[in-house]
């Protein structure tokens, strides 16, 4: 299974007018702690560099980018040229990653577009009325959909900061660099609620395209026949172009695909397990079941009362977490 973990990963944070100080110079300070924790024969380090709008043009071969958030009311509605810089980086399979406000840069993208997102719960309102298209889950600190992680309030570029050296430098360097910089981390979201880390840096930009799209639409027709009318290929191009940029066969990709849309909708939302075996493109709840716990070593339902938010149990009885 390949896990697509670089060497030295790559990241870009964005210091567009009126960022927020603290957290573009935080989310660099938190990166250099961390590489000081990593086993010297690791070899294994987080480049990280402050790009402004009009350098972006310096900063193309990064594996992630950062939107931070920013205290001026500031949602980059005008600023086209990065949105089109954007929408290019994330076709070439760079990970784009947002807190609070910084969402709105992904959002006007098209980014977000049919996935998942959270940002700030004061936002909620004008941000879906914005974006329409997203599924947005201001309940969340921190939401991981393998190509695009985005964090809720504020200071949540602090989650964001642990989450991607969890996710590049291992459990061991979050924890060092927690005491070091004593964050506490009890209650922050640092499980990688997405295993599943597809090759998406492949250079294969008609596959790249389409993994995509299936992670936009996990509830379409996705057979080899389907896909490769999508793609524009032959299935047997599509099979062997397929396996060669993602290191997975067709079908197993998208088991696995599904698997990871259907784990985010356990623990962000209260469908019934049969209704989400069908937004994530399975009709048989049966065969749904199976498939999930040979996955996960859990049925929907263990994996639910295990991972499951916990404001979701008091919006099922009508309370506000405020309220108690």
């Amino acid at each position: 299974m390949t896990t697509n973990v670089p060497n030295t990963p790559s990241v870009a944070i964005i210091a567009y007018e009126g960022v927020q100080q603290s957290a573009l110079h935080g989310l660099g300070e938190m990166f250099d702690v961390a590489n000081r924790h990593v086993d010297k024969d690791a070899g294994r380090r987080i480049r990280h560099r402050v790009v402004t709008p009009s350098s972006v043009a310096d900063a193309e071969d990064v594996d992630a980018i950062i939107l931070p958030p920013n205290l001026v009311g500031e949602r980059g509605g005008d600023a086209r040229n990065l949105h089109n810089w954007l929408r290019k980086q994330h076709l070439s399979g760079t990970i784009m990653c947002s807190v609070c406000a910084g969402g709105y840069w992904l959002g006007h993208a098209g980014i977000l577009d049919g996935r998942p997102a959270t940002t700030h719960w004061a936002l909620e309102e004008d941000f879906k009325s914005t974006f329409p298209r997203v599924q947005l889950n201001p309940e969340r600190i921190l939401l991981d959909d393998n190509d695009i992680v985005t964090a809720g309030g504020v200071m949540a570029w602090v989650d964001l900061g642990i989450h991607l050296i969890g996710r590049w430098l291992g459990p061991n360097a979050v924890s060092r660099t927690c005491r070091q910089m004593l964050i506490d981390p009890t209650g922050r979201e640092q499980r990688n609620y997405r295993s599943f880390r597809p090759n998406m840096r492949h250079g294969d930009q008609t596959i790249r395209a389409l993994q995509i799209w299936m992670e936009g639409n996990p509830d379409a027709d996705q057979s080899v026949h389907a896909l490769a009318l999508q793609a524009g290929l032959s299935e047997r191009s599509l099979h062997r172009k397929f396996s060669n940029s993602t290191g997975y066969s067709v079908n197993r990709y998208v088991q696995e695909l599904r698997v990871e849309k259907a784990k985010g909708l356990l623990e962000l939302t209260t469908l019934p397990v049969t209704e989400i075996c069908w937004r994530v493109g399975y009709q048989d709840v049966s065969a749904f079941n199976r498939l999930f716990k040979a996955h996960s070593g859990l049925s929907a339902g263990e994996y639910r009362t295990r991972f499951r938010i916990k404001p979701l149990q008091a919006n099922q009885s009508g309370h506000s977490p405020q309220s108690r």
